[in-house]
Formats: C-alpha cells, structure tokens, sequence
C-alpha cells in the first residue's frame, strides 16, 4: 500500500510511526515503575518479564508480519539485528546517567543469569544455522521448538533463583536514591487501575504501529536497492528497539536502573522465543533455514555484546568514557563495528 509513495513520503510516514512508538515506549517504563512501587513488585522481574513482553511487541508484529508476506529474510534480519540493536541501547541509556554506573546498579543474580542465558541461546541458533533445521510439525522445525522449550526452562530458571543470595556484589547504590539522587516519578499518585490501563493503551499504540512501520521498511527497501537483509538488521532492528530505547532513557531518569537492565536481557530472551510464533506464520519450511550471512553476522555480535555486559556487571569497572561506562562504551563502539559489516556483507 505504500509502493505508491515516493521515497521521501515512506520516509516521512516511518519517523511519525516511529516518533508514536518512542513515546509510548517511555511513558511505559513511568507507568510500570510506578506499578512496581505500588505492588512492590521487585524492578528486575518486572523489567524482565512485564516491561520486555510489551516492549517486544514491534518486533512481534513485524516479523509475523513479514513472515505472513513470505520474506522471512527481513523477519530473520530483523529480530538477530534487533539483538545487537538493543545491547547498544544501554549504552546509549547510561549517558544520561550524571552520577554512578549501569554496571553497578544490580543486586540480584537473576539480572546476571538473565544475560548470561542469551549466550547459549544465540550459540544454538548459530550452529542450527550451519547445520540446518527440520521440519517436524508441518512446516515448523524443530529448532525453533528447540529454542522456545529452552527458553520455558530459563525462565523456570530465573523464577526460582530470583530470591537466592548466591552471589553478593558489593558497593551497592540504594535502589532509589542513587548518589544524592532522589526518585521522581510523576506516576506514582495514579491508582493501579489507572497505571495497568495506560500500560495497555501504551502497549496498542506500539502494537499498531508496528504493523505499519514493517510495510513502510519493505518499501523503503525495495525503492532504495539496499535489500530486506540490511534494511532488516539497520533501520528496521533500529526502530522496533526505539520502545526499548525510550523506556531505558525513561527508567534510567527515574533511578531504576536494574529494571533498565533486565528489560534489555528479557526482551532479547524474549526475542529468541518469538522465533517459534515466527516460524508456523512462515509457510516456506523452517524459518531458522532462512539464516542467511547477515543474520550470522548478528548472532556472533549478540554474543561478543552480551559477554561485554555480562563481564561488566561482574567485574563491576567504574572508568567513564565519553558520559558512558567503559563496558557500554565497548558495546556501542562494537555495535557499529557490527553494521559496517553488515553493510559490507549485504
């Protein structure tokens, strides 16, 4: 519906939907750490599960969207790309924070583990990538039943470690008052009702553009010559993350770091569990056969970013660069190392 528009006006209509996504994104991480200080819901289990379940509906929508179309390339490109895409929204989070770490934020292992679980994740989608994938219900393959049975067990994981003292970090801000910062959130006076009924609303809007934005991104692809693969792993990965972007900036304006963190980590183990839905919309056979060298190229860059964090919150560095710390420097700096190459392997 939009081939009929000319480069300038996709363009035009991709930065209003793209605009609509960002800022529901951000009064979505003030409506849901609002919720958490009412409910006394911990900020890591709710940036994990409720805050990266909604923040992952772009990627949802567009890539059953683009499957539904039969271009499981730009699906595949969009979710890997996505990935990198996200890691590299912390690092951009943390510049707006004046005073402390990212790094320094969390007190519980379940933000660590949550991090550490993507790297097997993504090493299994790699080597299913080489190897090749089978169907085994209809055309669904059974690596993507491999990956959605993998990430069930995670989260079975994470739920039952989340209240273990295994491991104890030191030098610990306070969860609200961050060196001599206090809390503000204009949300906090809103009944819960009201809170869980903006948070819907929030999530529709994201939900609606989403469907849009991927037929803009199909459009732009064809009438730029750039091709799904890039356009999937760069202006499509970029803006389905803005929600996760937006609420990052947003929680880390309201001192919850950790829920910052943990919805980075869930939404990209979210991500990995979409490949399931993605796959039985994909009539072609397994999705996971649709891996092509950009897809790979992502994947390797999901590991080498998410080690970078993982390292960081262990060793806990506390050496700024550029308004970022170090680990998320690396991140950002490896991030666009990453789609220069993605733009050479096109």
């Amino acid at each position: 519906m939009f081939e009929a528009f000319s480069i300038t006006t996709n363009l035009v209509i991709f930065a209003v939907l793209a605009s609509a996504i960002w800022m529901s994104g951000a009064r979505l991480s003030y409506l849901v750490d609002a919720i958490a200080e009412q409910t006394k819901v911990a900020r890591a289990f709710m940036g994990l599960i409720f805050l990266a379940t909604i923040t992952e509906l772009p990627e949802m929508v567009t890539s059953i969207t683009a499957v539904s179309a039969g271009n499981g390339e730009l699906a595949i490109n969009n979710m890997f790309g996505g990935i990198m895409m996200q890691l590299a929204v912390l690092a951009i989070a943390e510049i707006f924070i004046i005073k402390g770490t990212l790094s320094s934020a969390p007190r519980n292992p379940s933000v660590l583990i949550s991090g550490l679980l993507i790297i097997p994740s993504l090493a299994l989608l790699l080597l299913i990538s080489y190897t090749g994938d089978m169907p085994i219900a209809m055309h669904i393959g059974l690596g993507s039943i491999l990956i959605a049975l993998l990430y069930i067990f995670f989260m079975y994981l994470l739920w039952n470690i989340q209240d273990r003292n295994t491991w104890s970090p030191v030098d610990l801000p306070n969860e609200h008052i961050e060196h001599g910062e206090v809390r503000s959130n204009d949300y906090d006076n809103l009944s819960l009702r009201i809170l869980i009924l903006f948070s819907v609303i929030a999530g529709l809007v994201i939900l609606l553009c989403g469907v849009f934005i991927v037929h803009v991104a199909e459009t732009l692809a064809d009438q730029t010559g750039l091709g799904s693969s890039f356009i999937g792993v760069s202006l499509l990965a970029l803006t389905t993350s803005l929600p996760e972007l937006s609420t990052a900036i947003a929680a880390v304006r309201v001192k919850a770091y950790t829920m910052a963190i943990s919805n980075i980590f869930g939404s990209n183990l979210i991500m990995i569990f979409l490949l399931l839905p993605v796959d039985a919309f994909f009539l072609k056979g397994p999705i996971l056969n649709h891996i092509d060298l950009s897809a790979s190229v992502a994947l390797i860059g999901g590991i080498f970013l998410t080690a970078i964090y993982c390292i960081g919150l262990l060793i806990r560095p506390k050496m700024k660069f550029l308004g970022m710390n170090i680990d998320s420097f690396l991140v950002l700096f490896f991030y666009m190392v990453g789609l220069f190459i993605l733009y050479q392997v096109r």
